[in-house]
């Protein structure tokens, strides 16, 4: 992650914690924290999207919209779970658990309760100020998603080769299509 979205997220992210000074977060509901976790976890998003280059605000809004939906946060956080502390997993557990009221349109209801959990933990993170390891499991989840993309984008190319097929439908033999 660019190092100036490392130093600027922690400091702008710990001012939560002085809002709700002598509240115990433990308390909250778990939809409650995911409700505000929605919003930090999409921030830094958007920061590291942005951190990585100018780009058309269409171009951002459409790699941001694939990392917050429901299906990629489920996928994030089956990732990087052995990673997360007890207390970590705990908040987790609390937000994938809770009878949220409705569902994602374009998630299963598995995966909107593992994305909710995600971001029950970045609420729960960010409103006990632990800024810090926001950034470290963003990096995580990022790394885990992109290098899951990656792989899925290899396994399909072989895939095409094998069958003698291009993307574009074409016979392909050895390295040039006809």
């Amino acid at each position: 992650m660019d190092e100036s979205v490392k130093g600027c997220m922690p400091e702008l992210l710990s001012q939560g914690r002085a809002l709700l000074s002598g509240t115990d977060i433990r308390t909250y509901s778990p939809l409650t924290l995911a409700f505000i976790g929605d919003a930090v976890f999409s921030l830094y998003i958007r920061t590291v999207l942005v951190g990585r280059g100018n780009m058309a605000p269409g171009k951002l809004h459409e790699a941001c919209s694939e990392l917050v939906q429901a299906r990629t946060q489920s996928r994030m956080i089956r990732g990087i779970l052995e990673a997360l502390s007890e207390e970590e997993k705990s908040a987790y557990r609390r937000g994938r658990n809770a009878q949220a009221p409705s569902r994602a349109k374009h998630a299963s209801m598995s995966e909107y309760r593992h994305a909710t959990g995600l971001e029950a933990l970045f609420g729960y993170l960010y409103l006990t100020g632990q800024g810090e390891r926001m950034t470290k499991l963003v990096e995580l989840c990022l790394d885990f998603y992109e290098g899951k993309q990656s792989e899925e984008r290899s396994a399909e190319r072989e895939k095409e080769l094998e069958s003698g097929q291009t993307e574009h439908g074409r016979a392909v033999f050895g390295e040039e299509a006809l």
